[in-house]
């Protein structure tokens, strides 16, 4: 009977980054790859197994949930202030256009 012993395997060999936030994606993705084997190992420090519980307790998705409402919030208001701001200048173009009809000489954005 032969025992199949894992070999370990060679790092990937990955083509350089392009840019300093690829370059960040990378040395992210290895450290996370690191503290995977040293979870699965039994090596990792408690450092980066409390890191892990943290990320998956109850408060830090109720956390992410209120940190992505909040993002959206922000859309709303923005697109909020850019309709504003379509609907004065449709007003204003609609008193233009009326002041012409009635013969007005009084132009422009003085309103």
């Amino acid at each position: 009977m032969t025992v199949n012993k894992q070999q370990p395997k060679p790092p990937r060999k990955r083509p350089p980054a392009k840019t300093p936030e690829a370059r960040e994606n990378q040395m992210i993705s290895l450290a996370i790859d690191l503290a995977e084997k040293q979870l699965a190992d039994g090596t990792a420090s408690s450092q980066v197994i409390t890191h892990y519980l943290k990320l998956g307790s109850i408060k830090e998705r109720k956390e992410l949930v209120l940190l992505e409402q909040e993002i959206e919030l922000k859309k709303a208001k923005t697109e909020s202030i850019q309709s504003a701001k379509r609907v004065e200048e449709l007003y204003l173009n609609a008193l233009n256009a009326m002041r012409s009809y009635t013969g007005s000489q009084r132009g422009g954005e003085d309103d």
